[in-house]
């Protein structure tokens, strides 16, 4: 009798989405997570590999870095562009490492490839940080000229200027965060690839000098090369204690702790922030350093699992301290542009705090209120289900999966014919035919997510809106974890 009331109650749903019955399977996840990593197969700079999966893309920037005389082919564009901008491709690794850090036991059959993006973009940023002494490079490609063509990278013929930080010129920020994305690496490969993990650990100890040596923003270093593209807005504190944080993690060296207790004050480890992005990294280095807490119960890091309890109970709904804005339909809102990344990071960032409360029966504290772990995992769910089609509007925001999805993405390889259908060159200006297209993208970005919808639940499936139709590297990033935590539950 059970079973067929709610086969009743789920035919309901599906004809009038009155009821809500159980959106998804963990086939659903596994399927949406394998799609969610194939996209950085779509993102890929340099010459591509013979299993490449997203046949459409071919190779490009094969002379990256030429005008430096140093290698920088590889690496990944960061969005819809053709640009290799180092603060966000190195926050993407840092956040696919973590990712499988916390998540790849519940991987299976993707955790190689969650690997290979991961070392796309780790094999890139060695080079960037070892090619010379006492410098990083952190940008291919002049923004502003490549932003005024609308070209498949294939065809790409801007300027593939070269932009580094220095002593002279420091970047603590870009650094900092490269370090980071090493460190964290270097922990995914440390079993499958000792060689390669102890590479890449050294690099993130050297390029974490540099950036504490060498103190100022890359913003006021590069200007109008960086910003407003990926301005530094929170400055470089918060990317100093985050880097020392996964330099301790991946090392266990005690000169990190030192440093992180020594130096947590200055570089804002009581500051309640409640974003966690590229560009701030507060919220996450606090639920990092809370691990340190919960598991060997090192008292000075318990400051760390009280401002994480501040950053969950802002976003619970209940909680006496709700900082954050829902739609009506149920999705975090942060901001008009490219929101879902912050819907994905606050997914990630409520499943591994769950997880760190779960291995010691921990739950976080809301003023008098109090929220176990199964309460933080419900959230997340329901954010990562919006995304996927669980919402008003019935579509899904990742390109690919279910049966509605964006077809006009704000992305250049995407709505631009491939080489393979169209070998002429198809030029800079010659572009923008198909940009005003109409037609939906020839190539479908499988796995990317989109910026998403506003704050009504309305979205625009329009390739000239990039706040809402452009994906990035690093809205993806999260997400992964997220969905291999779910495709793991029954």
């Amino acid at each position: 009798m059970g079973v067929v009331y709610m086969h009743v109650l789920c035919i309901t749903f599906l004809l009038s989405f009155i009821f809500s019955c159980s959106a998804f399977t963990s086939r659903d996840y596994s399927v949406a997570l394998e799609k969610s990593i194939i996209f950085y197969e779509g993102q890929r700079s340099g010459k591509l590999p013979a299993n490449q999966r997203l046949t459409w893309r071919g190779n490009s920037g094969l002379s990256d870095g030429s005008t430096s005389h140093v290698d920088l082919v590889g690496g990944y564009y960061d969005a819809g562009d053709n640009v290799k901008f180092g603060l966000p491709m190195a926050f993407t690794t840092t956040l696919l490492s973590w990712s499988v850090i916390e998540f790849g036991d519940s991987m299976h059959n993707q955790l190689n490839n969650a690997k290979a993006a991961i070392r796309w973009g780790t094999d890139y940023l060695l080079k960037a940080a070892t090619a010379t002494p006492n410098t990083l490079y952190v940008q291919v490609g002049e923004p502003n000229q490549d932003h005024r063509c609308w070209e498949r990278p294939e065809d790409m013929d801007t300027p593939r200027n070269v932009y580094k930080v220095s002593p002279q010129n420091p970047g603590s920020d870009v650094a900092a965060e490269t370090a980071a994305a090493l460190a964290a690496a270097s922990i995914v490969f440390k079993d499958s690839d000792p060689s390669y993990s102890t590479k890449l650990l050294r690099a993130a100890m050297n390029v974490f000098n540099f950036a504490d040596k060498y103190r100022g923003s890359y913003s006021d270093s590069l200007s109008s090369v960086v910003c407003p593209f990926y301005c530094s807005y929170s400055g470089y504190h918060d990317e100093l204690l985050w880097g020392a944080s996964w330099l301790y993690r991946a090392s266990g060296i005690t000169s990190y702790l030192d440093y992180i207790q020594s130096n947590g004050q200055t570089l804002g480890a009581t500051d309640d922030d409640y974003s966690f992005s590229w560009d701030d990294k507060r919220p996450a280095t606090k639920i990092l350093l809370s691990k340190g807490f919960l598991d060997k119960n090192i008292q000075e890091f318990q400051l760390y699992k009280s401002h994480s309890d501040n950053y969950i109970c802002s976003l619970i709904p209940g909680s006496p301290s709700l900082q954050a804005q829902y739609t009506p339909g149920g999705l975090l809102y942060k901001e008009t542009g490219s929101n879902l990344q912050y819907v994905t990071s606050s997914s990630f960032l409520l499943l591994t705090y769950a997880k760190y409360l779960n291995s010691h029966g921990g739950a976080v504290t809301c003023g008098s209120s109090s929220f176990t772990a199964d309460k933080l995992i419900a959230l997340a769910k329901k954010q990562v289900d919006y995304i996927l089609g669980d919402n008003p509007a019935r579509m899904s925001y990742m390109v690919g999966f279910g049966q509605r999805y964006p077809q006009h993405i704000h992305h250049r390889g995407s709505s631009v014919p491939a080489v393979k259908q169209h070998p002429g060159r198809i030029g800079c200006s010659d572009g923008f035919q198909y940009f005003y297209s109409g037609s939906p993208n020839p190539n479908v970005l499988v796995g990317a997510i989109v910026g998403g919808p506003d704050n009504r639940d309305n979205f625009a499936d329009d390739r000239n809106n990039y706040q809402q139709s452009e994906p990035a590297t690093y809205i993806n990033a999260p997400l992964v974890g997220a969905l291999a935590f779910f495709s793991a539950r029954s």
